[in-house]
């Protein structure tokens, strides 16, 4: 069976994967507020986890992509801005209304994007291993949150 089939009972109708940098603090945070403050509709992944890999082949990405995070939704996969102007969509106001910026031409949003990329660790940290969610978030993973590198680290050491 594929990583597809596996995780497609894990989300509900309408709902997507939010593919996601684990050992990046910036981005560890990004997921705990999707978590407050989605429809309850995203599902997450770390890109270093064993699902997370398998996905990005899935989608033909290299698995080593760490770059943006990836939203996955209908067999489709939507990176850097245009994930997240789509990731917006499942948000709570006033939250959602960010997907206005889909109107800015995709090479002004991606640059506002990677320069965010370039600078994350740097501001924000970087973990030795990927975040380890507490229960209440860890139910919204698909798969083993961190099978692939667990550790005793916790998600609010940051």
């Amino acid at each position: 069976m594929d990583v597809a089939s596996r995780v497609a009972d894990e989300f509900p109708e309408g709902g997507a994967i939010v593919l996601f940098d684990g050992v990046c603090n910036f981005c560890s945070w990004s997921v705990r507020f999707l978590h407050e403050h989605d429809d309850g509709s995203l599902r997450f992944a770390p890109l270093q986890s064993e699902v997370g890999r398998e996905l990005l082949a899935a989608h033909d990405l290299r698995a080593d992509y760490f770059d943006s995070l990836v939203y996955l939704r209908d067999g489709e996969a939507h990176l850097k801005s245009d994930g997240a102007v789509r990731i917006a969509r499942h948000l709570d106001r006033p939250w959602r209304w960010l997907r206005i910026l889909g109107v800015l031409p995709r090479p002004v949003r991606d640059a506002g994007y990677d320069l965010v990329g370039r600078v994350r660790y740097r501001i924000f940290g970087k973990r030795e291993a990927c975040m380890v969610p507490d229960a209440e978030l860890r139910a919204r993973f698909v798969g083993e949150p961190t099978a692939a590198d667990a550790s005793p680290a916790s998600d609010t050491d940051d």
